[in-house]
């Protein structure tokens, strides 16, 4: 079988990024972006994803963490995108409830080529170390836009910022190693349309 991998550059006046990604890996990771949170969240997604990760990342931080955390977010769906092809064979669809101590968050993808966020998660703390955490909105809304998916997070119940924020990342890994996975069942595109 080929490798589903996609390695992706940006640079801008703001951020310097190189991501590599491999979909079906073992969930190593392999992280700098000077925003020790957003890595650790990041790391999280890929052990539960089972996928590969590495990224190197440079930006406007004296500012604040907010382009490179979106521009992470932009790169790295152009990543999934690049490594699912025409996306023949795959499931489409993934989804998890996700429990972190008191917090429990839905998370649900369709790998549609239509992209939409549908974002209820609510967050008590505005910050988490050097990371706002409004920039979870944000990263997750650059990453649906370039992989062209549909996603869903929504907070069953919980109440620590922390819990909450690491059971969504968590979820989405999960979340997208579903939808990403090959089924033999599926011919060609898993879709009605013959395209996705």
């Amino acid at each position: 079988m080929k490798k589903r991998e996609a390695v992706i550059n940006r640079k801008t006046g703001e951020t310097e990024i190189e991501l590599k990604l491999e979909l079906d890996g073992q969930g190593r990771a392999n992280l700098e972006t000077g925003v020790p949170f957003f890595e650790h969240m990041l790391t999280l997604f890929s052990r539960h994803g089972f996928f590969d990760l590495e990224i190197n990342a440079e930006g406007d931080l004296p500012v604040d963490a907010h382009h490179l955390v979106e521009d992470v977010g932009l790169v790295l769906g152009d990543a999934f995108d690049e490594a699912l092809g025409d996306k023949a064979g795959i499931r489409r669809y993934g989804s998890v409830i996700l429990p972190m101590d008191e917090a429990l968050v839905l998370v649900a993808v369709d790998l549609s080529g239509r992209p939409y966020l549908g974002f209820e998660l609510p967050l008590g703390a505005s910050r988490l170390g050097n990371f706002e955490t409004e920039l979870v909105e944000e990263f997750l809304r650059a990453f649906v836009n370039r992989a062209k998916c549909t996603l869903h997070v929504r907070l069953l119940t919980g109440t620590n910022t922390h819990h909450i924020v690491e059971a969504a990342f968590k979820g989405l890994g999960r979340a997208l190693d579903e939808a990403v996975g090959l089924d033999p069942r599926v011919e060609g595109i898993p879709s009605t349309k013959g395209v996705l």
